[in-house]
């Protein structure tokens, strides 16, 4: 397996964010981007979520010299764009790991933990309680 990847030159990474995961595939190319099968254009509407996507490889000028390939399910777009963000630093250290110290200090390769807090019972809600009545 190793080799077939060294062959190919196809580096790959793993994102996560919230409930998403994307798995980034990069091979070096002319900047094409795939999600899903569709382009990054028609997959992320709003250009506030592409440029969170793509900002690893704008930061580290390699935008036009990979074509990436994305898969990514789970959560909603917000989330989806922050996996693909991960996955694609992550695929980026193991094509250069010199970049790992400007990936680093822009905090691409970070995991961001934060997620949804889980219902409690006796409650309606995470903190929300259920009104009080006095008497």
């Amino acid at each position: 397996m190793a080799t077939a990847l060294a062959q190919t030159n196809a580096f790959t990474g793993t994102g996560r964010r919230k409930t998403s995961v994307a798995r980034v595939r990069l091979v070096p190319g002319s900047g094409k981007v795939v999600v899903n099968d569709r382009s990054l254009e028609e997959y992320l509407t709003v250009p506030n979520q592409r440029t969170i996507a793509l900002q690893p490889l704008a930061e580290t000028q390699n935008a036009g010299k990979f074509d990436v390939f994305i898969s990514v399910d789970g959560g909603g777009v917000s989330g989806q764009a922050g996996a693909i963000s991960h996955g694609i630093a992550r695929a980026l250290l193991k094509a250069s790991p010199d970049l790992k110290g400007a990936l680093r200090d822009k905090g691409f390769l970070t995991r961001d933990s934060r997620m949804k807090e889980r219902k409690k019972y006796g409650q309606p809600g995470a903190r929300k309680r259920f009104q009080f009545s006095k008497r």
